[in-house]
């Protein structure tokens, strides 16, 4: 039913941690047929770990001048090699429960994009997987020491084969998510805020693996040739501009304010404002 796919980074250090531990989550999903998961890129490890796990490599060709993957690549080849025709793109450092599966059964809108915010939390050694209440006490840990972040924090996007046509952003820097929430409503395509219904843990990192690392992000040309791509600020949007919201029980229209929020966003002045207000607070 679902293909998961993700670009890791280097399987090196901390980060071969947090993604060997999110891709063994990904693995106990419990679908029916089985979920497919596609690792993509050539980094460090990732032909490696991909045969491990007996799971599907596409290497990427297209990258930029830094050597950096570019998303249109992957969404590319993801809706073309994909078994099924429901995907997922997930970043590589996130891990998942079984209430993904019961979400994504019950939306009953097509075409449409489902993401949620993500919570950050300190994860530095591998889960282990073979403990049966590997999750309860993960969800436990959440409660006490878990941060539910922005609602810029979209992680994973879900969506129809051939729903997204993805210019030639760089992965893992900012613009692109907020610039696919932009333009699904811009199509009138239903934007879902599953946060509600599904939880994902966003194993914390820095941001070590570019020269052009920030504090919270990855800056420097990539940063601004990806909101150039978006054609600014003003065409990044985020789950506060959603106009339908999964709970665990239904999917409904959003709560005021809102739900004039969401509305507002379809007009020119109104992002143009937001834009120069995440501009200025770093969030683009």
């Amino acid at each position: 039913m679902l293909t998961f796919f993700t670009i890791p980074k280097p399987f090196q250090g901390h980060n071969d941690i947090i993604q060997r531990n999110a891709i063994k989550s990904w693995c106990q999903l419990k679908f029916e047929p089985p979920i497919e998961i596609i690792l993509m890129g050539d980094d460090y490890g990732v032909a490696e770990v991909a045969s491990e796990f007996s799971i599907k490599h596409i290497p990427l060709k297209e990258k930029n001048e830094f050597g950096t993957p570019l998303l249109s690549s992957a969404f590319g080849s993801a809706q073309q090699y994909a078994q099924y025709n429901i995907l997922v793109y997930v970043n590589s450092d996130v891990i998942f429960f079984q209430d993904l599966a019961e979400a994504v059964h019950r939306v009953d809108k097509l075409p449409f994009l489902l993401c949620g915010r993500r919570w950050d939390l300190d994860v530095t050694e591998d889960i282990d997987f073979e403990d049966s209440e590997w999750s309860t006490k993960l969800l436990g840990r959440i409660k006490n020491e878990g941060k539910l972040h922005g609602h810029a924090g979209m992680d994973y996007f879900i969506f129809p084969r051939n729903a997204v046509k993805m210019p030639g952003f760089t992965v893992g820097r900012p613009g692109w998510d907020g610039w696919l929430v932009y333009d699904f409503r811009m199509r009138e395509i239903p934007v879902i805020d599953a946060t509600e219904a599904i939880t994902v843990v966003h194993q914390n990192h820095d941001y070590s693996h570019s020269i052009y690392c920030e504090k919270n992000r990855v800056g420097g040309p990539e940063l601004k040739k990806n909101t150039a791509i978006a054609g600014g600020a003003a065409n990044m949007m985020t789950l506060r501009d959603a106009d339908w919201v999964l709970n665990r029980e239904s999917i409904e229209r959003p709560k005021l304010p809102l739900r004039i929020l969401s509305f507002l966003s379809l007009y020119y002045p109104w992002r143009a404002l937001l834009g120069i207000k995440r501009t200025i607070r770093g969030q683009a």
